[in-house]
């Protein structure tokens, strides 16, 4: 018997990385999973390896996509027991560097696309349902040159706090997660090849475990937040990040 047995879940940005990996838990304790990203073949090879899933092709900052994402959900005839709204865009600019450009691409994605990501499945969420919005410790630690990213971060832990108090009246728990420095292929989209080894290991020695962490140590906290484990857990932070912003 799986933790999520009969269960309904979406992960938005599930074709690699954390909701690859996150995806891939949640199948494994039984559920039924729709994963969403904008690169098909990724998609289709994400499916392979996650077992019970559905892709769903699609860019969570435009309306239409989600729509077709959740139409198929509603067509499954089971509502929706979990989202791991995950999906997001990142990359680093100093106040100096930022446009207006890379200020409207992070926010469109990270916040307005979180946004519709979580209003769109409101119709779908059976009772006891759990979303939980993927945050990061970027929100909380200033690192230079990710100041757009940051506060993309920040304002979903700030959603997530005033959706924990709209939706529980429903028996809907909302929670948020932020990973610290996990080594995902999101890096090297970041750091030029020849940069990443010393970038892993100036990211490492930041972290008290002294290392990155890995996408399925944070898929752990989403199957935590997801399951009956959690369920005096609400408007939480849960810090998945080896100490980095704690100790």
């Amino acid at each position: 018997m799986g933790q999520l047995d009969g269960k309904t879940a979406v992960v938005t940005g599930g074709s690699s990385g954390i909701g690859l990996a996150a995806a891939r838990r949640l199948a494994a304790e039984g559920a039924h999973v729709f994963v969403t990203g904008r690169r098909e073949d990724e998609l289709r090879d994400a499916v392979d390896v996650i077992g019970t899933a559905t892709a769903v092709a699609g860019d969570i900052a435009d309306p239409a996509d989600l729509d077709r994402l959740y139409d198929a959900v509603r067509a499954r005839g089971q509502g929706l027991d979990a989202l791991f709204a995950n999906a997001g865009a990142a990359g680093f600019a100093t106040l100096a560097e930022t446009t207006a450009e890379h200020v409207d691409r992070i926010l469109d994605v990270n916040v307005r696309g979180t946004v519709l990501t979580v209003q769109k499945a409101l119709p779908l969420l059976n009772e006891g349902a759990s979303v939980i919005v993927n945050s990061s410790v970027r929100a909380d630690d200033g690192v230079e040159g990710f100041g757009t990213y940051a506060a993309s971060k920040a304002a979903l832990r700030s959603y997530a706090r005033t959706w924990a108090n709209e939706l529980r009246g429903r028996g809907v728990r909302v929670n948020a997660i932020s990973p610290g420095t996990i080594d995902t292929p999101a890096l090297s989209g970041l750091v030029p090849a020849e940069e990443l080894d010393a970038v892993r290991a100036e990211f490492a020695a930041k972290v008290p475990l002294g290392r990155m962490g890995t996408a399925e140590e944070v898929a752990a906290a989403v199957l935590f937040l997801a399951s009956e484990q959690s369920t005096f857990v609400l408007g939480a932070n849960l810090y998945v990040d080896g100490g980095e912003n704690q100790v």
